[in-house]
C-alpha cells in the first residue's frame, strides 16, 4: 500500500491538496508579476495584448478561489462550517474596507488605490481574522 493510499494519510487530505494547487498558482502569479515588474511585459503596457496579461494575471486568482473552494467542499462538515465562516468574514471586511475606501475617495479626497490590492488585501485579513475564527458556530 502506498503512502498516498493509507487512510488519514497528508497526501490524501483535502489541506494538503488546497497547499499544492495554492502553491501551483501563486507560483504562476509570482512569475507573470516579477516579469511585469523587471519590464518583460513593457511592449504590451497599452496594446491590446495589456490585456492579455491582465487576464493571464487573475487566472491564477481565480485559480486561488477555486482551490479554496474545493478546500470547503472536500473537508468534513465541521471544517467546512468553519472555512466558510473564516471565508465570508474576510470578505465582508474586505468589502467594507473597500467601500469606505472607494468613498473616502469620492467624498473625502482619499488618494486613489488600485483595485489590485483588494486581493492581497483579502490575504492580509484573512490572515489575522481566520486563526480568531475557532468554532463553526
Amino acid at each position: 500500500m502506498s503512502f498516498a493510499t493509507l487512510p488519514h494519510s497528508h497526501a490524501a487530505s483535502p489541506s494538503r491538496r488546497y497547499v499544492i494547487r495554492t502553491l501551483a498558482f501563486m507560483a504562476v502569479y509570482a512569475v507573470l508579476n516579477l516579469g511585469a515588474i523587471l519590464g518583460v511585459f513593457d511592449t504590451w503596457i497599452g496594446t491590446p495584448a495589456g490585456w492579455g496579461l491582465a487576464l493571464a494575471v487573475a487566472l491564477p486568482v481565480a485559480g486561488q478561489v477555486w482551490s479554496l473552494w474545493r478546500l470547503i467542499v472536500e473537508s468534513d462538515e465541521y471544517l467546512r462550517a468553519l472555512w466558510a465562516k473564516r471565508v465570508i468574514l474576510s470578505a465582508g471586511i474586505v468589502m467594507v474596507v473597500s467601500s469606505a475606501w472607494g468613498f473616502g475617495e469620492s467624498y473625502a479626497a482619499a488618494p486613489s488605490l488600485n483595485a489590485l490590492l483588494i486581493y492581497p488585501l483579502f490575504w492580509m485579513v484573512s490572515a489575522v481574522v481566520w486563526p480568531l475564527v475557532r468554532s463553526s458556530r
